[in-house]
């Protein structure tokens, strides 16, 4: 006797009434100015924002010297010895700026009651793979060596992203493990949500959410085609780590982890390898897969109740693992 299918659970409606009435989808033939003015529509009312304190500066890091930051600072009474979380924002490594994740930067500021130092590294098309990756590196190895100097401890560095940007923390937790004996930070956790992992267009989450909103087949396309041109992907083993994370030779004494995916993303089974590749490694890794929503549901924690408890589980975790 056949089991009887479950169905699985539908997107969060008042989710689904807002991708619906603002589509972010598009096509590489569309060109990346009309794919960076659809994410830039997204913007947060100002009125809802928490009032922080902000600076923005040019941070570098050997012969990458002008690399844009911003960076905020918790609303605690402690002025001192505060954790840093270097966050990398999403857009497929070809959108998305300061701007676009500032509402997402200060909620990482506020949930976890840390620094935070939002990265503005490089795009794709203008500046493909592996720029974005030097910018970040470069910038992380500036806040490991002045963190005191912000009011940060440097024995408390986080790295956090959103999808691309999940790829980009993922990427920089492996580098700074790797150049631990060359003064490289020492990271004490990383928050990957969503995070691209395995560049492996064959996982079952792949064909399951081909047409999902926000990030379906035809803008998975155009963020290839533009971030990695001429890199043939066809055989995803073979992608390099700094690319492909789940490549890594070895997982172990990763900084620890928590893990955010949604049901109704393509990249949901990248999330569950990975997090299964450092718990098998012996790094603490928690993969919480948020059954009614989309890719991108950090960005809609401040309108979104179901987007905004997935959040805060995630920044739970962070300022736990922090403190």
């Amino acid at each position: 006797m056949t089991e009887p299918t479950i169905a699985r659970p539908q997107i969060d409606p008042t989710l689904k009434a807002l991708v619906d009435a603002f589509p972010m989808t598009f096509k590489v033939t569309d060109g990346v100015e009309v794919a960076r003015a659809k994410l830039r529509q997204l913007q947060a009312p100002p009125e809802m924002l928490p009032d922080l304190r902000i600076e923005n500066r040019t941070v570098g890091h050997g012969d990458l010297t002008d690399i844009p930051v911003r960076i905020y600072w918790p609303p605690v009474a402690q002025h001192s010895n505060l954790p840093v979380v270097v966050f990398y924002h999403g857009g497929g490594f070809a959108l998305g700026d300061l701007e676009t994740h500032d509402p997402v930067a200060r909620a990482h500021a506020v949930g976890a009651e840390a620094i935070v130092v939002s990265v503005d590294y490089r795009l794709a098309p203008e500046h493909p793979f592996p720029a974005g990756v030097n910018d970040c590196w470069a910038a992380l190895q500036w806040v490991g060596e002045h963190a005191a100097e912000l009011g940060g401890d440097p024995n408390r560095i986080a790295v956090a992203g959103d999808s691309a940007g999940g790829n980009l923390a993922a990427v920089m937790a492996h580098l700074a493990r790797d150049n631990a004996d060359k003064g490289g930070p020492n990271l004490a956790f990383q928050l990957l949500w969503y995070p691209s992992i395995t560049a492996d267009l064959s996982l079952p989450s792949f064909t399951e959410n081909a047409d999902a909103p926000i990030l379906d087949r035809d803008v998975i396309d155009a963020f290839l085609t533009w971030y990695v041109p001429g890199i043939d992907i066809s055989d995803p083993k073979g992608l390099p780590a700094t690319l492909a994370p789940s490549n890594a030779a070895d997982f172990a004494r990763l900084a620890p982890a928590y893990i955010g995916s949604a049901e109704h993303d393509p990249l949901r089974d990248d999330a569950a390898l990975y997090a299964a590749l450092l718990n098998a490694a012996g790094v603490p890794a928690e993969l919480s897969n948020e059954p009614t929503l989309v890719h991108g549901y950090v960005s809609f924690a401040l309108l979104i109740p179901a987007a905004a408890e997935a959040t805060d589980r995630g920044l739970g975790a962070l300022k736990a693992a922090l403190r």
